[in-house]
């Protein structure tokens, strides 16, 4: 009986490890491996139809793998390409925020100055006419220094807002005197007085203020922008190291090697890998954080008391109320002058007279009415730009600390946080066991995944450190409204060029924001007043109505 069971059991176990063994090659076909290779543009007879010997592998497992030596080197320098496609589309979005903010700013303010000149050019044109020309190279001198410091940075406000005041004085001392002759010399001498005299009031001093931190507060904004922009761009250039390329091989296509094309990488090895290979960015995230928060303060005064579009927007009703000033105080200082700098000589009868009839025109103020206002600079307002841009710099902020985590939540990357069993750990389809390093090339001395040199810091990130430093300084003077001295934007993105800022507690952080009010006098006559040479009352009168004419000229 034995004799026949034997025999039957040996064909029934020969059996079945022929349709195991049948099963296995089956199983270990690489049909779908070779598909997915050449749908990437790959050769396909690079790729085996069934497994084979890996001896020939240099990274991925040497067992029975569906991959040849020339599909290795292929996907090696593929895994680089797939590294620096999802890096770049994170690195394009961010520097696409900072470019259109920079430009739509950019615009604004270009536009502002535009309109502001514009709309004081238009209102004096049509209400002097002659007399207007004959003197609006000053005012467009004023204008263009303000447009030359907002591109280039190169002047300096104070001193310029000076010289318009002493500029303007000038002009004026001549108008309430026309009767006299004045030398330059004489004249320089007039302008000695201004401080002294105060001619006037305090609109010079308020103007100043308001101008220059509002000025320097949206260059410095603007200027952040662009170097946020320039800064993104320089490291957006993503070069991974041999080592780095190693690991992202081993982690997107060694699984494919094994027959596991569907099996992503489990999302803490993606990480590490990913924080070696990005290790130098990582240490951007100090430096862009202490910018994204100085950036939200400087928009904050650009909200509030450093808002150059309520500076500018009135900016002729503060020189017409100027004017206002040295016509009612003209008496006074006309006195004071020829006591400081000596009696003038008079014109002769005939010239007085063309003086003054020459100085005259007829033209009432028509005050502006709202809808006849330039439309708002670039089609937006500044509260509107502002409070957009400070909504992309909260978003903005701890983008190098999250980089390597957002490039592992691109599903091509790796699965899912919640799939942590199914998924590829560098040696098969298992749980990954190891911690998850830190950022930054400090913390990767430990990276069980990616063997980084963390002695040999990037110049190029060390570079932008120093931009963002740099700027990050300048948005605190800024902020404090304290002028800024600015180089050329590839000098600050470049890393080159310094500068000092002073810190929060040092400089006053509020100022008290004084806006020119329109006191509503009236124009009196004072030609009756002691002390004016008598030669000049017969043609005060006539004087003081034109200047009456020109100080109504700013108020709407």
């Amino acid at each position: 009986m034995v004799r026949f069971v034997l025999p039957a059991l040996l064909c029934t176990l020969a059996a079945l490890s022929a349709a195991l063994l049948a099963a296995e090659l089956k199983s270990k076909s690489c049909s779908e491996v070779r598909r997915l290779y050449v749908s990437k543009g790959f050769d396909k007879n690079d790729a085996p139809t069934h497994e084979i010997n890996g001896d020939h592998l240099k990274i991925c497992s040497q067992g029975y793998t569906c991959c040849s030596q020339e599909m290795e080197e292929k996907y090696s320098l593929q895994s680089k390409d797939d590294f620096k496609s999802v890096v770049s589309e994170q690195y394009n979005h961010l520097q696409a925020v900072f470019a259109s903010r920079y430009k739509k700013f950019d615009e604004f303010f270009k536009e502002l100055l535009e309109n502001a000149e514009k709309s004081l050019n238009d209102m004096f044109v049509k209400t002097y006419g002659h007399l207007y020309m004959q003197n609006s190279e000053l005012f467009k001198d004023l204008f263009e220094e303000l447009k030359r410091y907002y591109v280039a940075g190169n002047v300096n406000l104070e001193e310029m807002l000076n010289d318009f005041w002493a500029r303007l004085l000038e002009r004026m001392f001549r108008l309430v005197n026309s009767q006299y002759h004045f030398t330059d010399d004489y004249l320089e001498c007039v302008s000695k007085y201004t401080e002294q005299l105060k001619p006037f009031g305090d609109v010079p001093r308020k103007l100043k203020l308001q101008v220059t931190r509002a000025f320097v507060a949206a260059r410095t904004f603007a200027q952040g922008l662009a170097v946020a922009r320039d800064v993104v761009s320089k490291v957006s250039v993503v070069n991974p190291t041999a080592q780095c390329t190693h690991a992202l091989l081993k982690m997107i296509y060694c699984p494919h090697c094994q027959g596991l094309v569907t099996v992503k990488p489990c999302y803490n090895y993606c990480s590490n890998i990913m924080r070696g290979c990005l290790a130098n960015q990582g240490d951007l995230d100090f430096e862009w954080n202490n910018f994204i928060d100085a950036m939200l303060m400087v928009a904050e005064r650009l909200e509030g008391p450093f808002n150059i579009e309520s500076v500018m927007d009135p900016i002729d009703v503060k020189i017409s109320d100027a004017i206002m000033n040295m016509q009612e105080n003209s008496v006074q200082v006309s006195q004071k002058v020829f006591q400081g700098c000596g009696p003038p000589k008079p014109l002769p009868a005939g010239r007085i007279s063309r003086s003054i009839s020459e100085s005259a025109f007829s033209a009432r103020f028509r005050p502006f009415h709202p809808e006849e206002r330039p439309t708002t600079a670039a089609g937006t307002s500044l509260d509107r730009l502002v409070t957009d841009v400070k909504e992309k710099l909260k978003q903005a902020k701890k983008f190098w600390s999250s980089l390597a985590s957002n490039v592992c939540n691109d599903e091509r990357m790796a699965a899912g946080n919640g799939n942590e069993d199914d998924c590829w750990n560098g040696k098969g389809k298992s749980r990954y066991l190891f911690a998850v390093t830190g950022n930054g090339l400090a913390n990767q001395g430990n990276n069980p995944e990616v063997q980084v040199d963390t002695s040999k810091p990037d110049i190029l990130i060390l570079r932008q450190i120093m931009a963002l430093r740099v700027m990050t300084s300048k948005m605190k003077n800024a902020y404090n409204g304290n002028d800024v001295d600015f180089f050329d934007i590839s000098d600050e993105s470049s890393g080159e060029g310094s500068g000092s800022g002073c810190e929060y507690q040092q400089c006053p952080s509020e100022f008290e924001y004084n806006t020119t009010e329109h006191s509503g006098k009236s124009v009196n006559d004072k030609a009756s007043s002691a002390g004016v040479p008598a030669g000049a009352r017969p043609y005060f009168l006539t004087v003081f109505c034109i200047l009456s004419l020109v100080m109504q000229g700013g108020w709407r």
